[in-house]
């Protein structure tokens, strides 16, 4: 986040790092100023506009709050408030109107989630969207950088015909296999907590509890970006053609479509970008209604940051930062 920031001139006049008291006292360069992280007290977080949290559920859960009654807005990354009734779930080039209802927190989608409706909402506004049917193919840095060292630290072994240590972060080991499971199955669910976040959360961003949404989410061995096969049931005929040239004009949408050539979105291509790319656009022979779309994002930047300091820039821009609905 502090380097999206950066590299979109984000204009702040004071930035502070925060984090938990074992960090406290660390610098961290920021372009030409060097950061320094302060431990979170209620006496600290005094004085702010805009507060941007990736520390996970338990530290948004205690702390958003404080900072909303602080006077600042919060844009927080983790799951916690994704769902809560009076905090809106925004995507900048989806539903940024959500903003205006804000009471203090604002939640940043599932990274997964993200990159998917970006590539919907222009085909909802076109031809209405029915059903979607999305499996995904998820980097370990989605998990974090654990799970990235867990990785490299199997694939190496593999490679070099070496003991293969016991995997840690996952329940398998992840180097050389698919897993199909992102995240926990809670009792009595056969369905993973990923995959019921983008079920729950597609339908809350695009305001439609009338889409019926199917997720199956799966693991790979790639270090950065997520990859997705989206089959889309509009309730209106759209051609590929058509899909195309809508998706082709919509904001932070790349489109990449030529097969034959060779040419579709891959992971590793999309690494460092902020848009979301598309491509091996078709008719599904099944339905003729019903398109398949293969879509790839980096799961790190807009799947995560780059949506954070967006909707930073929305707030400000709209006059948003510290007011309450």
């Amino acid at each position: 986040m502090l380097g999206v920031m950066g590299e979109r001139s984000f204009p702040a006049d004071e930035v502070v790092p925060f984090a938990s008291e074992r960090s406290a006292g660390r610098r961290i360069d920021w372009g030409d100023r060097e950061l320094t992280v302060q431990a979170l007290s209620d006496e600290a977080i005094q004085g702010f506009d805009i507060a941007l949290f990736s520390a996970g559920s338990g530290t948004s859960e205690a702390w958003a709050p404080r900072f909303a009654e602080a006077g600042a807005v919060v844009v927080d990354n983790s799951s916690f408030w994704r769902m809560h009734d009076d905090v809106p779930l925004v995507v900048a080039e989806v539903n940024p109107e959500a903003l205006d209802s804000h009471r203090g927190i604002v939640a940043n989608p599932n990274c997964s989630t993200m990159q998917m409706v970006v590539t919907l909402k222009p085909i909802l506004d076109a031809a209405g969207i029915e059903r979607v049917v999305v499996s995904t193919y998820q980097s370990v840095s989605g998990t974090g950088q654990r799970a990235v060292e867990e990785l490299h630290e199997q694939a190496r072994a593999v490679l070099e015909a070496q003991e293969l240590p016991a995997p840690s972060v996952y329940p398998h080991q992840i180097a050389f296999n698919v897993l199909p499971q992102v995240e926990k199955f809670r009792d009595g669910d056969d369905y993973t907590t990923e995959e019921r976040k983008m079920m729950a959360e597609t339908r809350k961003i695009l305001g439609r509890d009338d889409i019926g949404v199917s997720a199956t989410c799966v693991r790979v061995p790639v270090y950065t970006g997520h990859s997705e096969s989206v089959n889309v049931q509009t309730r209106e005929p759209l051609s590929p053609e058509q899909c195309r040239e809508v998706l082709s004009r919509a904001p932070g949408v790349v489109v990449l479509d030529d097969p034959a050539n060779g040419l579709y979105p891959l992971a590793i291509d999309v690494a460092g970008r902020d848009e979301v790319y598309v491509g091996r656009i078709r008719r599904d022979p099944s339905h003729e209604r019903c398109l398949n779309l293969w879509v790839v994002g980096d799961n790190l930047r807009k799947g995560a940051a780059t949506n954070a300091v967006q909707l930073a820039e929305l707030l400000a821009e709209r006059g948003l930062v510290g007011a309450r609905a």
